[in-house]
This record gives structure tokens, C-alpha cells and sequence, in this order.
């Protein structure tokens, strides 16, 4: 790895972190930001900025190539609706459009991937530099789940990954062996509210990886918001998939699941 790294940045706090752990350990963080989507203080945090739309692929290179970026890594989703709304796709864009279609993730993602490569930038994975954030196997919580909740945790991880096959979501919830919500374009934080209302109380969550998930984008996280919708809607356990999920704030996020009595367990089914 050279002393610098680009970033292309999406939402939430996964840009933010990301550049943190980056700089600790030695490197210059070049950014892309998305307007819309990524949180202004990144400017702040990085040693160059380029603001663009989603869509505009060939910004991206130029701007990466005049920073000298060789390495660049994609932290952070876009809002799925909008990829309706708010796409500006400049000619290259449209031509990876044409060829994979607007709508399916991990073609579009490879997709780019390949496009900036032939650039001379190649996409690697955030996890080379997060591996200490992802969710490890076992009982994270002081609460483990009762035998039914492992019933619904087996149940509900092998349709997550079914899901995942389609590369529609990562997320399900699930209760006595009841599929409540499936992860769709509205994200996890919308799943397990659907769900967790449904379920009136004791929802199970799973969030799984794709099989065969690239995890140079498209990482499957979790945090402390994820535990705050739980608690909303009485949620009683959290079942991630162990060395392939990202936990963002754990401590607090735990604390905050001790709190509620959820059970957050990491596993490799």
C-alpha cells in the first residue's frame, strides 16, 4: 500500500471512520464526496475533497489521477431512491448502466470497479483497514438468545441468505419461524421497523453478507442506530454474520442492546 488512498464516500458514518483508521495508520486520505449523501465534515478531515453527483464516474477518475491515487476503497452506501431521482450518469456511467442495468448492486459495483482499473486505480476492501470492527463469533451481549430465538436465528439466516443470492438485501426479521420483512431498496433501519411492528414484540434480526459477497463494497455494518430502531419496536435479538459484518461503535452499541435486553450474537452458520 503507497501513503495514499483514495475514498469514494457514500452516507452515514462509515466514510468518517474509515479515514480515521486509515490516517492512523499512516496514510493520505483523497476523497470523493457525494452530494446529498456524505456528511460535510469529511472535508474537514481529508487532505483533498471533490464533491460530485452520483453517476459522474469520469469526475471521479480525473480527480483521482491528478491526486495520484493508484488504491482507492468505497466506503459508505448511496440512498437506493436515489439511483431514481437524483442520477446524473455521465457517458460512462450510462455505458456500465447499459451493460449490467441500473438496478442490480453488485454488477453495477464491479462494474465500476473494473472501469476505474482500467484507470489505473484499483478498489480494495475497507476491511483491510477495519478488521478490528468486524463482528466477531459468540454472545457480544450479557443476554443470549433463548432456544426459540436460535430456532428463528438458524431460520432466518438461511432466507437472508437466499435474499442475498437474488442481491436484493442482507437483512431479515423473523419470528417463530416467520418470515415478518425482507430487506429490500428502503435498508436495514426500514426492515426491521416493517418487521418489528409486525412482530408486535421479540423480533429476530439477521444481517448476513451475500454468498459470495465482494467486500470491497457493499459491506453489511451495523452501529448504535441499528440497536435505537430495535429498542423502538421491542426487537429482541440482533444475529450477524461473524468476520464479514462491520460493528460501528461497539461498546456504546452494546451497552446500548444490555439496555433493552437484546441479544447481539456474531456467527458462522
Amino acid at each position: 500500500m503507497s501513503g495514499k488512498i483514495g475514498l469514494i464516500a457514500g452516507k452515514n458514518k462509515f466514510p468518517l471512520i474509515f479515514t480515521q483508521a486509515a490516517q492512523k495508520q499512516g496514510l493520505e486520505v483523497v476523497a470523493v464526496a457525494h452530494h446529498g449523501e456524505t456528511d460535510p465534515a469529511l472535508e474537514q478531515m481529508v487532505s483533498a475533497l471533490k464533491w460530485v453527483y452520483v453517476g459522474q464516474l469520469g469526475k471521479i477518475i480525473r480527480f483521482f489521477q491528478q491526486a495520484g491515487v493508484s488504491q482507492a476503497v468505497m466506503a459508505g452506501g448511496i440512498t437506493k431512491g436515489r439511483l431514481f431521482t437524483h442520477l446524473r450518469p455521465d457517458w460512462r456511467a450510462l455505458k456500465i448502466i447499459r451493460r449490467v442495468g441500473q438496478a442490480r448492486d453488485d454488477g453495477i459495483l464491479r462494474a465500476l470497479a473494473d472501469e476505474l482499473e482500467s484507470e489505473g486505480i484499483t478498489i480494495v476492501s475497507p476491511t483491510l483497514f477495519l478488521e478490528e470492527l468486524l463482528a466477531p463469533a459468540g454472545v457480544l451481549s450479557r443476554r443470549r438468545p433463548s432456544a426459540g430465538e436460535q430456532r428463528d436465528i438458524r431460520f432466518g439466516w438461511s432466507i437472508a441468505k437466499e435474499i442475498g443470492k437474488l442481491d436484493i438485501g442482507q437483512c431479515v426479521v423473523v419470528r417463530r419461524q416467520a418470515v415478518l420483512a425482507l430487506e429490500a431498496i428502503d435498508g436495514t433501519d426500514a426492515t426491521i421497523r416493517r418487521g418489528g411492528l409486525l412482530a408486535g414484540e421479540g423480533a429476530v434480526v439477521v444481517k448476513v453478507s451475500k454468498p459470495g459477497q465482494d467486500l470491497r463494497f457493499d459491506v453489511p455494518a451495523v452501529g448504535v442506530e441499528t440497536i435505537q430502531v430495535m429498542r423502538e419496536v421491542k426487537a429482541s435479538v440482533l444475529a450477524l454474520e461473524a468476520g464479514k459484518t462491520l460493528v460501528f461503535d461497539r461498546d456504546a452499541m452494546l451497552h446500548l442492546a444490555d439496555q433493552a435486553k437484546i441479544a447481539v450474537v456474531g456467527l458462522s452458520l
